[in-house]
């Protein structure tokens, strides 16, 4: 009788790490209608508040559920230390090339460059740890390069926010494989490094600016900057949920969510023009990320 249970209970455990997994991705996807409202302040200030409330908003969250002790040991470790602080480093400039690009209208180069993130990845690992790929992850990594490749060349100008974000979070991605730190206390280390420099840009900032360190005579910017902590944070915790619960094959064909709905948000919500060169580029990419996805579900299925 305990069998049925059993098995039961791990469907149970699936359908709530998808329903937690998709939120987090939906989130992320619709984040940059977010950042829309936040277009009036610079993209640096924005940044700075976002890592400040991430502090505020990720502290409150980890001490409730006692895991502060896990920020406390990796502070304290002079090994993860070093690597989380480069890690804070690239992530800091991942969310200053995005919510820049989000308010100079440029959506749909964020879609492509999270759309490309898997390969760039992939093609990170063949690099730095040189690491063996297959025939059809050279080919999906070579497809997607061409597609960066004409629209350097046949639109006249290096796609560097696809780019650089691409190339920011997946070198985020694989420094924070590298550290042994769950995903939300990592972040609150991160944040908690960078936090004295953004408390310090702010003070700046807002006398050169206008007084955007804490806009008391606007309630509406003040709770949508505050709000960055919880945008920040959230959408993370549903994830690290989510992720505690499913395949990682799943984990790694729902990742393509949040870009899809961001080029959806780019067209049909924010009216931004994409030509039939810039269309046939995102043909490409989804050409090559089809071919690398079923090429590791096929040598994952095999290995099992």
């Amino acid at each position: 009788m305990s069998l049925p249970h059993t098995t039961e209970a791990d469907d149970a455990e699936r359908r709530l790490g998808l329903v937690f997994a998709l939120t987090a991705f939906g989130l992320w996807g619709i984040l940059p209608a977010y950042y829309k409202w936040t277009s009036g302040v610079g993209a640096d200030v924005v940044v700075a508040h976002r890592i400040v409330w991430s502090v505020v908003f990720l502290g409150l969250f980890l001490t409730l559920r006692g895991r502060m002790g896990e920020v406390r040991d990796a502070l304290c470790d002079r090994k993860r230390l070093p690597m989380l602080a480069l890690s804070a480093a690239i992530i800091s400039m991942n969310w200053l090339i995005f919510i820049w690009a989000v308010a100079d209208n440029r959506i749909l180069e964020v879609s492509f460059g999270y759309f490309a993130n898997p390969l760039v990845s992939v093609a990170l690992g063949l690099i730095v740890l040189k690491e063996k790929i297959s025939r059809w992850q050279a080919v999906a990594i070579a497809i997607a390069a061409l597609a960066v490749a004409i629209q350097a060349l046949a639109l006249d100008a290096f796609p560097w926010v696809s780019v650089g974000l691409a190339f920011t979070f997946a070198s985020y991605g694989f420094l924070r494989k590298m550290v042994v730190v769950g995903a939300s206390p990592g972040l609150m280390v991160e944040s908690v490094l960078l936090a004295p420099l953004a408390l310090a840009y702010l003070f700046y900032s807002g006398g050169w600016e206008g007084n955007y360190v804490l806009p008391l005579d606007n309630p509406g910017l003040l709770l949508l900057l505050m709000g960055t902590g919880i945008v920040t944070a959230f959408p993370l915790a549903l994830f690290a949920a989510g992720a505690r619960r499913l395949p990682l094959s799943m984990i790694g064909l729902m990742q393509y969510v949040a870009p899809s709905l961001q080029l959806i948000l780019a067209i049909f919500v924010y009216g931004e023009e994409i030509q039939p060169l810039l269309l046939a580029t995102f043909g490409l990419i989804w050409i090559s990320l089809a071919i690398f996805t079923t090429d590791t579900i096929y040598r994952r299925e095999r290995r099992g």
